[in-house]
């Protein structure tokens, strides 16, 4: 198991901040084996397309340029442009091979890691110079690894370099007895397949590297548990701090609650320990809606608040509590609670539209049925 430089276990898979930061830093899982190999498939598909073509080209080229003129030979101004010009060709001719090279050397590391670009990666770190730490690199996991890595290259390799030789033993041998042009194109055909051939060996080695990165570098990112305390403090707070968040945004919500009481039509009490305060628009339609609702102290902050803006106080405690446990703040009334707080509604309309109506004391209505489902006893 992983220790870190405190002699801790990194028990703990990394979490998804510690991945994002050794992004940044540039510790993403590579693998170079897959990479050349894919880079190596390339160049040998690559030369077996565009071989032949550049060959004849390249033939061209060279032709041109050893076929001056005895005076071109000693003007040194044209043999310089002569240079020029076949250096120029030569590189465009080898561009389409070069770009398909570049492409596949872009964008195959995506597929282990995906494609990642670091300024910190880039940067002089001194602890890479520590030869402490170099020495646990090459006896660690990953020396063991390259140590079998380059291993399993030679033995690949080498078996199936022999492998070809003996089976094409005879087509070589018989180089001898072709015409210069055409043993040579059959040469440079068959090496083009060699390579991709032994190209292909390397499979074995990028099967067998690419997992061991990702989980050696999963290793690298473990944490301890110490560690997933000291992340989750910083980033969320420690609970004294995030308790006295809570306890802000629990005091910022309940003045915006009480900044509605006054818009209230009605606040239904249970005289010890709740009250609700309901708005109903009749022009919008709507079921009434709860502003605001509390228990105990709240409740009575409620009710000072009413009464400080004259709004009707009602003494209903079945429907206070059937309300205030069924609805949420700034929620319509359920649809099984429309008749009883009408009958109060309309009650409390009355009472407005009688001149010298004194809501400064709380009133009483007994004319109201609670749906089973919401009742509360206490």
């Amino acid at each position: 198991m992983a220790e870190n430089e405190d002699g801790q276990e990194k028990s703990e898979a990394p979490s998804e901040k510690r991945r994002t930061d050794a992004r940044e830093r540039g510790q993403v899982p590579r693998s170079r084996e897959f990479n050349t190999f894919f880079m190596m498939i390339a160049s040998g598909a690559g030369l077996l397309m565009l071989g032949p073509t550049m060959m004849d080209k390249l033939l061209d080229i060279l032709k041109i340029g050893f076929s001056p003129t005895r005076e071109q030979i000693f003007d040194t101004k044209f043999m310089a442009l002569l240079l020029q010009d076949r250096i120029l060709e030569s590189l465009i001719l080898m561009a389409p091979l070069m770009l398909m090279l570049y492409l596949v050397a872009l964008f195959i590391p995506m597929i282990v890691g995906g494609w990642n670009f670091s300024f910190k990666a880039m940067a002089f770190k001194g602890s890479k110079l520590d030869p402490l730490k170099g020495t646990k690199r090459i006896f660690g996991a990953q020396g063991l690894m390259e140590l079998v890595k380059a291993i399993a290259k030679v033995v690949l390799i080498g078996w199936v370099a022999v492998a070809i030789l003996m089976w094409q033993a005879d087509s070589i041998m018989g180089l001898g007895y072709m015409p210069v042009e055409v043993a040579l194109e059959f040469l440079g055909r068959d090496i083009i397949w060699f390579f991709i051939l032994m190209s292909f060996s390397l499979i074995v080695v990028a099967a067998m590297d690419t997992p061991f990165q990702i989980w050696n570098n999963t290793q690298q990112l473990k944490m301890t548990k110490k560690e997933v305390k000291d992340e989750n403090k910083n980033q969320e707070g420690s609970p004294e701090t995030k308790s006295r968040i809570r306890r802000v945004q629990i005091e910022m919500a309940r003045r915006r609650m009480m900044q509605q009481v006054p818009t209230a039509d009605v606040v239904i009490t249970n005289p010890t320990h709740y009250s609700v305060a309901l708005r109903y628009d009749q022009e919008s339609g709507g079921a009434p809606v709860v502003v605001a609702k509390g228990t105990d102290t709240l409740a009575f902050r409620i009710r000072a608040v009413a009464n400080e803006h004259n709004v009707p106080i009602l003494e209903s405690p079945a429907l206070a509590r059937a309300v205030y446990y069924s609805t949420d703040l700034d929620e319509e009334i359920p649809s099984e609670l429309y008749l009883a707080v009408a009958k109060v509604l309309a009650y409390i309309f009355s009472l407005k539209d009688k001149p010298g109506t004194d809501f400064s004391r709380p009133l009483e209505f007994t004319d109201v049925t609670i749906p089973e489902g919401f009742r509360r006893d206490n």
